[in-house]
């Protein structure tokens, strides 16, 4: 791969980097996990959309400045170079959008993703099931055709929606064909969560944050319109809906290349020194380093026409491993210090959650294993 940049991609970054500097929130915003913070978090979010930098791969017909990758991973290294906030609309533009981009129709596209990147339609994931968590091709909500009306109604739970509270709109799967194989039968529905018969129910996780939610759905009406991939056809979209959440777009390099050098700097400030977490350090800085280099040859790939498919899999196990153990790292160097609430604490506590969202690391390992290892399954 060629690791040199461009005229035109340093003018990028330069511009990126003025505008992040100038423009990022002196005080950090609270958690986008709470009612309070989330729409401090809109606000930001549509300051970069207001300057187009919300989603700058984007065709500028939607949003966007038609970005290459490359420009776009330069504008990612920048975004998390300046402290700047987290997204709260990233299962919308860094799952969702993908998916839509590569099954939606035009009429979709057009609808969807203006919205979506200007944050006025805010997305949340409906996979996880009671029942049927990791074990995505367990879904047992419905979808029975209603052809008096040219849709669906839609009845099941979906559980674990991540700010479900104060999003408007869900996207998940749901079973249309009851009585074919697990895999099959299968539909991608896009579902606004003010339609009649939807319940959302949020819920506190254990640090207080609100954001979580079960969704209740009972006989939810959902036009034609609002398929995505066609009918059947759900287990092949939501893949790639798995691939975006496991692989580049939703974890770039940028978050961990600046979380390893801010654990360099605690190293450095911690009264006695690093002394006995002096490798670790090290090695967490070598593997935010390696990660950048695996992500660049993804890019190298996907800009030669080559698809990713089971390899974001073994993305997702680097950079789930990588984010504990550079969070844990900072946690034991700042020893009592860690118990109160800080980044580093809050950071470790949601690093723990890595490896079990965007599917499991034991069902990435079996991917891995049979898919990219030719190992049997039994």
């Amino acid at each position: 791969m060629d690791l040199t940049w461009s005229d035109e991609e340093r003018a990028f970054r330069a511009e990126a980097r003025q505008w992040l500097a100038a423009n990022v929130p002196d005080r950090p915003l609270p958690s986008g996990d709470t009612r309070e913070g989330f729409a401090a978090h809109l606000e930001w979010e549509r300051t970069l959309f207001e300057a187009r930098w919300s989603v700058v791969s984007w065709p500028e017909e939607y949003g966007g400045r038609d970005a290459s990758l490359w420009q776009w991973l330069i504008f990612e290294d920048e975004y998390h170079r300046a402290g700047a906030p987290s997204r709260v609309t990233q299962n919308g533009i860094f799952l969702l959008a993908p998916t839509v981009f590569a099954y939606g129709s035009e009429e979709q596209q057009r609808r969807i993703l203006p919205r979506m990147a200007s944050a006025r339609d805010l997305w949340a994931q409906g996979w996880s099931e009671p029942g049927a968590g990791s074990d995505l091709a367990a879904t047992r909500s419905r979808a029975v055709r209603d052809e008096h009306s040219g849709g669906w109604r839609l009845s099941g739970q979906k559980t674990w929606t991540t700010r479900g509270a104060f999003c408007t709109h869900l996207f998940g799967l749901f079973r249309t064909d009851p009585d074919a194989e697990r895999h099959r039968g299968l539909t991608y529905f896009l579902v606004p969560l003010d339609a009649p018969g939807v319940t959302v129910r949020g819920f506190e996780r254990l640090d207080g944050d609100e954001g979580f939610a079960e969704v209740f759905l009972d006989e939810v009406f959902v036009p034609d319109a609002d398929v995505l991939g066609g009918v059947g056809e759900g287990w092949r979209v939501a893949m790639a809906t798995t691939g975006s959440e496991r692989g580049l777009t939703l974890r770039s390099p940028g978050r961990f290349l600046h979380a390893a050098d801010r654990l360099l700097d605690l190293a450095r400030t911690t009264p006695g020194g690093p002394g006995a977490h002096r490798d670790r350090v090290v090695q967490s800085w070598i593997e935010a380093q390696a990660y950048e280099l695996f992500t660049l040859d993804q890019v190298t790939s996907i800009v030669e026409g080559r698809q990713i498919g089971a390899e974001s899999s073994l993305n997702k196990l680097f950079w789930s491993r990588l984010d504990i153990s550079l969070h844990e790292t900072a946690v034991d160097l700042l020893g009592p210090e860690a118990e109160v609430d800080t980044p580093w604490s809050r950071g470790f506590l949601f690093s723990l959650a890595g490896p079990i969202y965007a599917g499991t690391n034991e069902i990435q390992r079996n991917i891995v294993a049979e898919r990219l290892l030719g190992l049997p399954r039994r």
